[in-house]
């Protein structure tokens, strides 16, 4: 069942999807582990978006369709409880509008002890740098499905060193085409490979209280 979820996703088959999902959800199977199956079928978009294969009007239908897909979970992915690891505040690096992975991210890690503070898409340096100021998070999550939005990451990152805020936060970076390389070349503390691995990394680079 779980190579139908990835298939139909990234096939943009809605309604095979969707039943696919009802049914591993009705069977007991654990949303993180759905939401998993739902990322590969979204890097799959990703991969297909870079080589040109898919456009953008392919990515928002996507978008919408893994809302749709997250929204059967249900209560899984309702809000927080307690922020036992304190502000995590996330984001899709200037240059980059895609918010598919960073939404999946923002609502599991909301339901695994963080506050998290969403700043959307197309974040600029200085927006990073503010929100440190303000919110005090202890991780931050900068996003980018591009690759040519690398560079970016790595702008910002030096920014937030240049206002002497980087040795205050934690840095973790993801997206589908990320690597440790990438991770290294941008100057992050960790980059999470899909969801689960992103909130193992934020728990631990956050720690508890």
């Amino acid at each position: 069942m779980s190579e139908i979820i990835v298939e139909a996703l990234s096939e943009l088959r809605e309604d095979e999807l969707l039943e696919a999902v009802r049914t591993e959800h009705d069977k007991g199977v654990p949303a993180l582990d759905i939401v998993g199956q739902l990322q590969k079928g979204m890097r799959v978009i990703g991969d297909r978006f870079e080589k040109q294969e898919y456009f953008l009007s392919e990515m928002i239908m996507a978008s919408e369709i893994f809302k749709e897909a997250v929204a059967i979970l249900g209560e899984e992915f309702a809000a927080a409880g307690d922020a036992k690891y304190g502000t995590f505040v996330i984001g899709t690096i200037f240059g980059d509008i895609h918010d598919i992975g960073k939404d999946i991210v923002a609502s599991t890690l909301s339901c695994n002890g963080f506050k998290v503070v969403d700043l959307g898409v197309e974040v600029p340096a200085e927006k990073w740098i503010a929100a440190i100021k303000e919110q005090k998070p202890r991780v931050i999550g900068i996003s980018s499905l591009l690759t040519t939005a690398f560079d970016n990451i790595k702008k910002a990152i030096k920014e937030i060193d240049e206002a002497g805020l980087r040795s205050k936060v934690k840095i973790l970076v993801g997206g589908g085409p990320m690597t440790q390389e990438v991770c290294d070349y941008v100057g992050a503390d960790g980059y999470g490979k899909d969801v689960q691995a992103a909130i193992g990394l934020a728990q631990s680079m956050a720690g508890g209280e």
